[in-house]
């Protein structure tokens, strides 16, 4: 039998496989091939002065012994600010596609992405349940008691918790991961930005998303999530010191559970996951509607030797 014919039939009954079993099981550590030890690889950022969280996906060794390749999926916070030193730095990543998923009142608050010629913008929103807004009535009325009534007494990460379902359950959002699943799959779209606001949320279910489908373990898929609290910091200290000292919040730290990623947030997705579909196979094929053949390429295109 032809090498190529018997790796797609060895694919086609370990989806079938994987389809049927909980989603637990997928997140089940698995040792690495004996021989061939599995180092991690830091994180590779892009260094940019407008954006803290833009960051190669490339690199994570998944359970055949393989890695992701470098070059081809990056994730990142909004490019509205960048700097034309910043735009030298994006043009040597080659991107072909830069995917928004930010929505309409995100990008007239913060501005369009500012890109470098070449990549094509491609606006794809995701619906944040009204986050954004509530947000920022609640800053600008300067009113401390109003705050506390909107965002203290774990309101905040509990309406975090809220937007993460509707990854799950949102048709168009799923429509809108399903499109950026394809266009990661597409040769011809070029290396590919995904980004929304802050690169954590939609981003961060993107790239857990991507990672586990191209077989990465769920622990450094889920640290690759959690890893924007690291990138974001600084700068979302920074943000709340300003909202201090501008007036804006006598207590900023409400807007801690809204800046962070959580590892409840995204429990709270897989939670969902398992209720609507049963594992993330039968999301991603039934929920999104990606076919095999699909998934199949993403893989051929991200995972050297699959």
């Amino acid at each position: 039998m032809h090498p190529s014919r018997r790796a797609l039939l060895t694919a086609t009954g370990a989806t079938a496989l994987l389809t049927a079993l909980p989603t637990e099981a997928l997140a089940r550590p698995r040792p690495a091939p004996e021989g061939r030890p599995r180092s991690v690889p830091a994180i590779r950022q892009i260094p940019l002065q407008g954006a803290v969280n833009v960051r190669d996906l490339g690199g994570y060794p998944t359970y055949d012994g393989s890695r992701v390749r470098y070059g081809l999926a990056y994730r990142g916070d909004h490019l509205a600010k960048l700097t034309d030193a910043d735009l030298t730095t994006l043009a040597g990543l080659g991107l072909g596609t830069v995917v928004d998923l930010r929505i309409p009142t995100e990008v007239g608050y913060d501005g369009a992405d500012r890109l470098p010629a070449g990549p094509v913008p491609v606006s794809r929103p995701i619906t944040d349940k009204g986050l954004f807004g509530q947000l920022l009535a609640a800053i600008g009325s300067r009113d401390p008691v109003r705050q506390e009534e909107m965002l203290g007494g774990g309101r905040a990460a509990a309406f975090m918790c809220e937007v993460y379902r509707t990854f799950v359950t949102d048709p168009a959002n799923r429509a809108a991961f399903a499109a950026t699943l394809r266009d990661l799959a597409d040769p011809r779209r070029g290396p590919l930005l995904v980004h929304c606001t802050s690169g954590k949320d939609r981003t961060g279910w993107t790239g857990w998303l991507l990672l586990t489908l191209l077989g990465v373990p769920e622990k450094l898929a889920r640290a690759d999530y959690l890893a924007s609290n690291t990138f974001r910091a600084a700068y979302d200290a920074r943000l709340r010191e300003g909202l201090k000292q501008g007036g804006l919040m006598r207590n900023p730290e409400l807007i801690v559970p809204l800046q962070e990623v959580r590892a409840e947030y995204l429990d709270t997705a897989l939670e969902q996951l398992r209720s609507s579909y049963g594992s993330v196979l039968r999301y991603v094929s039934v929920g999104l509607g990606l076919e095999f053949r699909e998934l199949l390429a993403l893989r051929e295109r991200l995972v050297p030797g699959a």
